[in-house]
């Protein structure tokens, strides 16, 4: 793979710094090449994790579509050797915001996810809706609820609120994928991890997830993960931005519902091959955002 891409590149690497962070199971660094060129790979085998190629080939068709206007790195080249995938963007010389979040960076972000969102409505490119390439995340509470009723889930450890309310939050989530439902192209999984600030502009990166929906949902995936890491409560910053002001109370309730589950049972489960920090990055996740769905349903 190695010699594959100096062949493509035309050039000796000669700095190869490893990026930390992020969920890939494979390799992600900043490249500096002979001729004084600065890219970015992000490479992955099967052997590590057989689903994250597929990730990867998906990435670099959605990388190659996106038009100039969005805030994405560009795609330079792709290498596939049918076990090895590795995507070449362009250097962006930025940074993650800082975690725990900086008010700051936070609102910088906030006011580019709008940005975002009505650059890409409506969708420039042909993908699937969101609830369709990712089922698992429409249906967290009743693939839980089927575990706790075969008893392969004794559901210790579930907020007791949660376990009260199985049945109708199963029920709410079921409304979910219609809820999401849009014409807005979504980034789908937008996080610290996943942005890189400039001085002049912000940068999304990673769209293997790239998919249709309401405008207000790549908000609304977020917030969770701005409040793991001591950030805003996501209702604080949902309510006040202009996304959030203008979605359907109901819909919003139902997707809520949906993240909420699906980090909550996604936490139960064993971390998929090369990932042994996931689950635990969900559980965290799945705090702040049952909080959030129990103020917006109510339920005592």
């Amino acid at each position: 793979m190695r010699r594959g891409l100096v062949d493509r590149l035309g050039a000796d690497v000669v700095d190869a710094a490893t990026q930390p962070g992020g969920f890939s199971p494979g390799v992600a660094a900043r490249l500096t090449l002979a001729d004084g060129r600065r890219l970015f790979v992000k490479a992955v085998s099967s052997k590590t994790n057989p689903d994250s190629p597929g990730m990867h080939r998906r990435e670099a068709r959605i990388a190659a579509a996106l038009p100039a206007s969005v805030p994405a790195p560009r795609l330079l080249d792709s290498y596939d050797d049918g076990d090895w995938v590795a995507l070449l963007f362009e250097g962006i010389d930025g940074t993650a915001p800082q975690t725990p979040w900086q008010q700051p960076e936070l609102d910088r972000v906030l006011v580019a996810i709008g940005e975002l969102s009505s650059t890409l409505t409506p969708a420039p490119i042909a993908v699937e809706p969101v609830s369709e390439l990712m089922p698992s995340v429409f249906s967290g509470w009743h693939r839980l609820a089927a575990s706790a009723e075969s008893r392969q889930d004794d559901l210790r450890g579930v907020d007791p609120w949660a376990q009260r309310h199985l049945a109708e939050l199963v029920a709410l989530e079921a409304a979910s994928p219609d809820a999401a439902a849009g014409t807005t192209l979504l980034h789908a999984d937008l996080r610290a991890d996943n942005i890189l600030l400039t001085p002049s502009r912000v940068f999304f990166v990673d769209w293997p997830w790239a998919s249709h929906g309401a405008a207000w949902v790549d908000l609304a995936f977020m917030l969770p993960s701005v409040a793991m890491q001591h950030g805003p409560k996501p209702w604080e910053i949902f309510d006040a931005h202009p996304l959030g002001r203008t979605a359907p109370a109901a819909a919003v309730t139902a997707v809520v519902a949906a993240a909420a589950g699906f980090m909550i049972r996604g936490s139960r489960l064993p971390p998929p091959p090369g990932l042994p920090t996931v689950r635990a990055f969900q559980r965290d996740q799945g705090v702040p955002a049952l909080e959030w769905l129990r103020r917006r349903t109510g339920w005592s």
